[in-house]
């Protein structure tokens, strides 16, 4: 069954709306896993405009044995203040999954993927680096963009999973004509599993879109959902909301 991963960077957002301590996100934390989900992700940045480093430790410390932690982030941002840097965070918790996604300051949200091919010099040695960790290493990529032969190379250096970025399924979703977005994606998804990776997905994925993506790509190892289950759990609860998407992994 594909494992459901809760990103919590919009909690953070709130509670530092406020700069004090509620929402709480370990709460949040704990109210995911006793729902059912199968994994917490974090998307410390240098900026610390939501989850920040102290986060990243503190949910490391409560997440239950067999909850997968992830963590994404951007390998090349270097150290800024409290901020140690992707892998410096990673040695610290070693979470099970790291997934390196190219986002800048300037960035409002995760908006493309990684180049397999041209970024393969500057990831090679990362990646290195974080399966010495004991890390599984997923790369956040465009689908359509990446062909069977840097797949392969990613596999060959240690990469053991893609994600891949939907969030132009979800606009074309939201546009009433996903055929050829989500047709790309599932190619995409078959180059990858030929060459050996796994596939996760994740932006812009919600109740009303999930089902279709996973329809077609029914052997998704992970979907990770954040903006949409947060802001959809406003209405109706946090934990009804994880349950809601848990569903429709188990029924598609």
């Amino acid at each position: 069954m594909t494992l459901l991963s809760v990103n919590l960077n919009k909690i953070a957002v709130l509670r530092n709306a406020r700069g004090e301590g509620e929402p709480s996100l370990l709460r949040a934390a704990q109210t995911c896993m006793d729902a059912g989900c199968g994994g917490i992700t974090v998307h410390p940045r240098p900026d610390q405009r939501h989850i920040r480093p102290d986060d990243v430790r503190a949910l490391a410390a409560v997440l239950r044995p067999g909850i997968e932690y992830n963590i994404e982030g951007n390998p090349f941002a270097a150290a800024r203040g409290s901020y140690p840097g992707l892998l410096a965070l990673a040695r610290e918790v070693c979470p099970g999954q790291v997934t390196l996604v190219p986002d800048g300051d300037h960035q409002l949200t995760s908006d493309h993927g990684f180049d397999p091919v041209g970024d393969f010099g500057r990831l090679a040695p990362l990646v290195a680096r974080l399966c010495a960790l004991g890390c599984r290493v997923s790369l956040f990529v465009d689908v359509g963009a990446v062909g069977a032969q840097g797949f392969a190379q990613l596999k060959a250096c240690g990469v053991e999973r893609i994600e891949l970025y939907t969030g132009p399924y979800a606009r074309a979703f939201n546009a009433g004509d996903a055929g050829a977005s989500l047709a790309q994606c599932v190619e995409t998804a078959r180059c990858a599993r030929e060459a050996g990776l796994a596939v996760n997905a994740g932006h812009d994925l919600n109740q009303s879109n999930l089902s279709l993506l996973h329809a077609a790509i029914p052997d998704l190892a992970e979907v990770s959902i954040g903006h949409a289950l947060i802001a959809e759990a406003l209405y109706d609860g946090l934990a009804v909301t994880v349950a809601r998407y848990l569903k429709i992994l188990a029924l598609t």
